[in-house]
């Protein structure tokens, strides 16, 4: 330690740093009692302590643990602070914050280690390191001449030889974050080649009116579940949402022409449904028709059976009177047979005419059709 430079005690009032040691003062009476700090020097000791702690360094006439060079002091409290920091610096590098709209991939020397969920995680730094990626976002890729300004990107030919031009959307977000970080180099560009192949081989399976009227939306779905089916044999980690089929027209160098083929197709088929409805008119009358004349021959052939059957049964009766009293049924079979042959048969029953009877003064001829004649007028006249 260097000598004491004087002071209050007869010093001359400098500082300390290469003072004779026989000069006077600095001492306490009595000779050789040790030195009494300068309160000078105490307080430039303090300075650079504190300089220390805050990476400075000594100065020239530095104190107790200053080097010669200058060099900066280190001692329990330095260490201990340097140490408090470098855990808050680890700790700050190894928390962080997932959104509810992420997920994390944790990497343990570059291989996966875990998923990180919403919230606080932890992850020791630089062991393990973490990617967020953002997991319900919806990505859009599309595809056709609209998006892309080329003519010929959205022409597909279908299955009888038409072609129709596809413009079409794509919406798709990741479910897997691990999967699409390893085993895909590009989610975009993947999406999209996958997304077109797929639209093709749907449309080459169909046919060109379909596609252009009714089927949009069985399209759409069926070339949703292909391009999920491809991307999961992939391991992508892609979920296919939905597929937006925005436009499904003939080419624009025939689109006048098909358009009147259109018109010629629907009315093709209104005639056609006219006709149909004649023929289903007709066709029902005729069968109509036929139940009747089914329903008036078997009532015809009940009445003829039931009137052939009484017939018999009535035969049958006059029969068993017939054996019972041959003459009286004889007689009886005879008179009204009569009753109905001569009933309908106009007539005139004459007298004898040889004077026994009443044809006495009747002349030879005798318009009997008149007299006839006039007394079915009177009778009619007299009702």
């Amino acid at each position: 330690m260097t000598g004491n430079s004087g002071g209050p005690w007869g010093g001359n009032g400098r500082g300390s740093g290469g003072g004779d040691d026989n000069r006077g003062g600095g001492r306490r009476p009595g000779g050789d009692s040790p030195q009494i700090p300068e309160i000078d020097e105490i307080v430039k000791k303090g300075q650079e302590q504190l300089r220390v702690l805050m990476g400075g360094r000594g100065g020239k006439g530095g104190g107790k643990g200053t080097g010669s060079g200058g060099g900066p002091s280190l001692n329990r409290g330095t260490i201990g602070v340097g140490l408090v920091a470098l855990v808050g610096l680890w700790l700050f590098a190894s928390f962080y914050t997932v959104r509810p709209e992420e997920q994390s991939v944790e990497l343990f020397l570059g291989e996966y280690y875990a998923t990180g969920n919403p919230g606080l995680n932890f992850a020791p730094w630089p062991f393990v390191t973490a990617e967020v990626i953002p997991v319900t976002r919806e990505n859009t890729e599309d595809i056709g001449q609209a998006a892309n300004g080329r003519g010929d990107l959205g022409l597909m030919l279908t299955t009888d030889a038409n072609i129709v031009d596809i413009d079409f959307q794509v919406v798709w977000n990741i479910n897997d974050p691990a999967k699409i970080m390893f085993n895909i180099r590009d989610p975009q560009t993947t999406v999209r080649a996958v997304s077109e192949a797929a639209m093709r081989e749907v449309i080459a399976a169909s046919e060109l009116a379909p596609i252009l009227n009714r089927d949009r939306g069985l399209i759409a779905d069926t070339v949703r579940e292909r391009i999920q089916t491809t991307l999961d044999e992939y391991e992508s980690g892609i979920s296919i949402v939905r597929v937006n089929l925005d436009k499904a027209d003939p080419p624009r160098e025939v689109i006048d022409a098909f358009r009147e083929v259109q018109a010629a197709e629907q009315e093709r088929d209104r005639l056609e449904r006219q006709a149909d409805a004649y023929a289903n008119r007709v066709l029902a009358g005729a069968r109509g028709e036929a139940a009747q004349l089914l329903e008036e021959a078997e009532g015809y052939r009940a009445s003829v059976v039931n009137e052939a059957e009484g017939e018999a049964s009535r035969f049958l009766a006059v029969l068993e009177e017939y054996q019972q009293a041959p003459e009286v049924t004889r007689k009886r079979l005879y008179l009204e047979t009569m009753e109905k042959v001569l009933g309908n048969v106009d007539k005139v029953i004459l007298g004898d005419t040889n004077g026994n009877g009443g044809g006495q003064g009747v002349v030879p001829y005798l318009p009997l059709n008149e007299l006839r004649r006039n007394t079915t007028a009177q009778a009619t006249d007299g009702n």
